[in-house]
């Protein structure tokens, strides 16, 4: 299961309109970036580093054994043909990734696919929420992790990091000012890592972390 962009998905479709909360350039660049930490949580993709023949904090391919996750393949055939600058994969990857999550949804039952003939809002459908449990969970899981400081999940840190990126929290959260300086804070801390130290992790969020920053600086 591709658990952050999935989550995220159903995050910013998660309201009365069944549209998504975020304008379609920062949802299509988030999206993207969500796949590649997916991916990277699973280790099977991380940033090169120094002494290899790729070139410094380009995304590589790694050769993991397992099954792979129909929304996450996409991500990592491209980057299987040759590694990429994080900025390049996530444009690449842009037009059809959210395509590819919504599609997901839909087969395992969790959204439906409502056309819109008259384009409402600028988009072609509405993914109204068959069950509001795992949207519920997910948001509950950010508010702690923001307003609460509970350490965040792997998946919740991640979605954190990625909307703080695109400066895109308002579009799940009305705050007044005050709330506003607390949320840009603490979700800076979740950007920049803090959350690997709050519990124990091992290989795999680290490697979340690390791709996370590189990310980070791609969509900034």
């Amino acid at each position: 299961m591709a658990q952050i962009a999935e989550d995220l998905f159903l995050l910013l479709v998660d309201n009365a309109s069944a549209q998504p909360v975020l304008d379609r350039h920062r949802r299509e660049r988030v999206l993207s970036a969500a796949v590649l930490l997916d991916l990277a949580h699973a280790c099977r993709i991380r940033p090169s580093i120094d002494g290899e023949a790729v070139e410094r904090g380009y995304l590589i391919a790694l050769s993991v054994p397992g099954v792979m996750d129909p929304v996450a393949e996409p991500a990592f055939q491209l980057l299987q043909r040759r590694p990429l600058r994080p900025k390049t994969a996530v444009k690449r990857l842009a037009k059809h990734t959210e395509g590819h999550i919504a599609g997901q949804l839909e087969r395992t039952g969790q959204i439906r696919c409502v056309p819109l003939p008259d384009k409402r809002f600028g988009h072609d459908f509405a993914w109204p929420l068959t069950n509001r449990d795992r949207a519920g969970w997910a948001r509950s899981a950010l508010l702690s992790a923001l307003f609460d400081r509970q350490p965040p999940t792997p998946t919740t840190a991640a979605i954190i990091s990625l909307l703080h990126a695109v400066d895109g929290l308002g579009a799940l959260l009305s705050l007044n000012d005050r709330g506003w300086r607390w949320v840009h804070a603490r979700a800076g801390e979740i950007s920049l890592g803090s959350w690997v130290d709050e519990y124990p992790t091992g290989l795999p969020e680290v490697n979340l972390a690390i791709t996370a920053s590189a990310l980070r600086q791609a969509l900034a």
